[in-house]
């Protein structure tokens, strides 16, 4: 028997004594709030709420407010305890299963024809176990390599491209590092932005295809992992002590270090918030596996977000109407114009490139969109909550040489499949 827990019970009670009627204002009309937790994007969203004001429905007044991401999920589950849940929120991959799975987010699924517009991939994220929509799609992403031009002149070494490997980050972070004294690559631990890149490259996983087991029993897998770790062992390479401290993108703009991977959602904030540094960086495909055991090498993780909404809303008619403008392509437009994040809605990549015409220099941003022919899912599964923490903990142990690799991988392995199994015997 699947447990409920405390969440949905208060969900559930409250439902029984809550109106689900809209509310009104002092001035006649709707006002929805719309929860999401990055700053940066709040005046595209807004943007895109006005134009529903304007062009669908100006009965309808929409507000945007950001809570930071430190404390969005916390508050997003003590609103569903209540259920004072925003009519609109942001809805992330890692949360997205455990919200539907316990009946927090409304179906959207017949609001829009999705596959007419949107790829497999951002269709995926926004779905359920059950294969139902429980978000609209709303961004894509992919991780690139960020390089420093001005150290790669110092060294006399070529800026990246797509016939770099593994090989070639290695060389050139050694170049670096004796020409100039700064770091080249910095392999910072992480899933997204880091090793979970270099596995798929080789041909490895994470998760089976089912998303049934790990994949660190796998030759590949084991042999990226290694490759990544090992990385630390440079002189030109941090250690895992220096990014507790230093974040490679704060190492990076301060100029203490060549490259480092990061997702394409930052790079126009970066542009704007180190304007000194325009021009002395690009983007580049992130360089391949040199000899993977299928595949040609190449692979990025690509997430997305999605807008959702309560299932059990006071303003639920109106939630998914909203819903239905943001699935469109006018909606879709504005964010990517605003610069917010590349539409998840197929064709509308340009505008977000557009976002950066105010620049005076030029970011190689086609390396970026020539990655989405070989993206990866970003690695998810409805038990994925229950092993993350402790498979970044098991990487820590690694680091620190508190347990030798082979023995964490096959801890890593075991922890995945236990709690996968456990699950699925739940479900």
């Amino acid at each position: 028997m699947k447990k409920v827990p405390r969440v949905l019970a208060l969900l559930l009670a409250a439902v029984l004594i809550l109106p689900l009627s809209g509310c009104g204002a002092s001035d006649g009309k709707t006002h929805l709030t719309f929860q999401i937790w990055d700053v940066a994007q709040r005046d595209g969203m807004q943007a895109m709420c006005d134009a529903y004001t304007a062009n669908v429905n100006p009965n309808v007044v929409i507000e945007v407010q950001v809570t930071s991401w430190s404390e969005y999920w916390t508050k997003l589950e003590a609103a569903a305890e209540s259920n004072t849940l925003p009519d609109l929120f942001w809805m992330h991959t890692d949360q997205i299963l455990y919200y539907s799975e316990f009946g927090m987010l409304a179906d959207v699924t017949d609001l829009f024809h999705y596959e007419e517009h949107y790829s497999e991939i951002s269709i995926s994220n926004a779905q359920g176990t059950d294969g139902r929509m429980y978000g609209v799609p709303k961004d894509k992403d992919n991780v690139c390599l960020v390089y420093n031009r001005e150290m790669f002149d110092a060294a006399g070494v070529a800026y990246p491209d797509e016939t770099w490997t593994w090989d070639d980050l290695t060389a050139a972070s050694q170049a670096i590092y004796d020409a100039t004294g700064n770091y080249g690559y910095m392999a910072y631990s992480d899933e997204q932005l880091g090793y979970h890149n270099f596995v798929y490259q080789n041909g490895g996983c994470i998760l089976t295809e089912d998303k049934t087991k790990g994949g660190f029993d796998q030759e590949a897998t084991r042999e990226a992992v290694k490759f990544y770790v090992d990385l630390q062992s440079y002189d030109w390479c941090p250690t895992q002590t220096y990014f507790a401290e230093t974040t490679p993108g704060t190492a990076f703009f301060s100029e203490k270090g060549a490259m480092f991977l990061e997702g394409s959602w930052n790079l126009l904030s970066e542009m704007s918030n180190y304007p000194d540094m325009v021009g002395k960086w690009d983007v580049a495909v992130l360089p391949a596996a040199p000899n993977p055991a299928s595949g040609d090498g190449r692979a990025t993780i690509s997430n997305g977000l999605t807008y959702a909404t309560g299932a059990h809303g006071k303003n639920l008619d109106i939630a998914l109407d909203v819903l239905k403008y943001f699935a469109g392509e006018e909606a879709q437009r504005i964010q990517g114009e605003s610069g917010a994040a590349i539409p998840a809605y197929e064709g509308l990549e340009e505008t977000w490139i557009s976002a950066f015409d105010q620049f005076d220099y030029d970011l190689d941003l086609e390396a970026i969109m020539s990655q989405f022919d070989y993206c990866v899912q970003y690695v998810n599964n409805s038990a994925r909550p229950k092993w993350k923490s402790g498979v970044v903990d098991i990487m820590n142990s690694i680091y620190n040489g508190s347990v030798d690799i082979d023995t964490g991988l096959d801890n890593i392995q075991n922890l995945i499949n236990t709690e996968t199994a456990k699950k699925l015997a739940d479900s």
